[in-house]
């Protein structure tokens, strides 16, 4: 150990962001170890590192005995007073030791622990890094591609856009920068693994988030998301100050923020809805673009409501294959079933029939007398 190695972790310290004391602290252990595995015994030995000099010191402990049953770990109490009259029985006494090749073996071990020390602490910081960023967007470059899956360079690791977390229709080459959402962060063997979303709903929250500063002062927030990504996204939003258009503010000037975010996401179509308290017309928010004439609850705590629409707009309030009640009902959090004025009005007036009680008839019941006397 010398001077030029507490400079090489200084610089260490300063490039990898790690504590030269814990690098120290480590090393110290490390040739504790050594020790043992050299000398046999490192039960009453400690290492000491200077942290100025980088000069190496073994330190070895003696109880002070009687009668020495032990002689690395005792030591009679005549041989202590030659050091020092002062010591008594039952006193420890710590001095420094030069073993035999420690130099070497102790240069060998810190350079092996240094690097191990190194890899684990890099593993251990990037993963506190990243799963304290779970649910936030960042940006990266595509690094390479094995297969359908993408490795996405986003700092201090790649990340992993895996087939099933792209957008149909999206396609990115090595070098292209993209935004991406960390959807989760795992450890393992052979490092943290930083999993990553282009088709989770938090991309398009995320997105807004950065686009309207009402959303990040608190003043507008998004009460729910439904995403079919790479078609259509349904987003509820709503104000704490009557005096702000939440819709309006996500929307932009000439629509320039959703605009964004549209671009973003390749040209997804985003519906911006007002958010209700009001079960009825949160349905009937959500069921846009088409009109809606009533809304029945069903069942307020299963949460099961029927929307009548007029008789045209059936299939625009159903959406292409369901898709429109299928995103109304995700971002409501209700079991919405459409039906048509006149196929509800028709099936009401069937049970209105078939609710009418029949009328009972009885025929009088014939006088029953005693026979006549012959």
């Amino acid at each position: 150990m010398n001077k030029e190695f507490i400079e090489a972790l200084n610089e260490l310290e300063k490039e990898k962001r790690i504590s030269k004391d814990l690098l120290l602290d480590t090393i110290e252990n490390a040739l504790v170890s050594a020790y043992r595995k050299n000398y046999g015994t490192s039960q009453n030995v400690r290492v000491v590192i200077n942290p100025d000099t980088g000069d190496v010191a073994v330190l070895m402990r003696k109880d002070i005995v009687e009668e020495v049953e032990d002689e690395m770990t005792q030591m009679s109490l005549d041989e202590a007073m030659e050091i020092d009259p002062r010591y008594e029985i039952g006193d420890a006494i710590e001095f420094a030791v030069e073993p035999r090749d420690f130099g070497r073996i102790a240069a060998t071990t810190a350079k092996q622990v240094v690097v191990q020390r190194l890899r684990e602490t890099e593993r251990k910081m990037i993963y506190d890094e990243y799963v304290d960023r779970q649910g936030e967007i960042v940006t990266g470059v595509v690094q390479r591609r094995s297969n359908n899956t993408l490795f996405v360079n986003i700092g201090r690791t790649e990340g992993i856009l895996s087939a099933g977390e792209q957008v149909p229709g999206e396609h990115f080459r090595v070098g292209d920068r993209l935004k991406v959402y960390i959807m989760d962060v795992k450890e393992a063997t052979k490092g943290p693994q930083v999993f990553l979303s282009r088709s989770h709903p938090g991309l398009v929250e995320r997105l807004f988030e950065l686009e309207v500063p009402e959303i990040q002062d608190g003043i507008v927030e998004i009460r729910g998301v439904s995403r079919e990504a790479g078609s259509r996204t349904k987003m509820a939003v709503w104000s704490n100050d009557e005096n702000v258009d939440p819709v309006g503010a996500c929307v932009g000037s000439r629509g320039a923020r959703v605009q964004n975010v549209v671009d973003e996401l390749s040209g997804e179509k985003i519906d911006i809805i007002f958010w209700s308290d009001d079960p009825e017309e949160l349905i009937c928010n959500v069921l846009s673009p088409s009109d809606v004439e009533d809304v029945v609850i069903e069942d307020e705590e299963a949460r099961i409501a029927t929307a009548i629409v007029p008789d045209d707009q059936l299939s625009l309030a159903i959406g292409k294959q369901g898709q429109n009640v299928r995103l109304a009902a995700r971002v409501s959090g209700w079991k919405i079933d459409i039906k048509s004025h006149t196929q509800y009005y028709s099936e009401y007036e069937e049970d209105e029939i078939m609710d009418v009680p029949e009328e009972i008839t009885e025929e009088p019941e014939e006088a029953v007398g005693e026979p006549e006397e012959e």
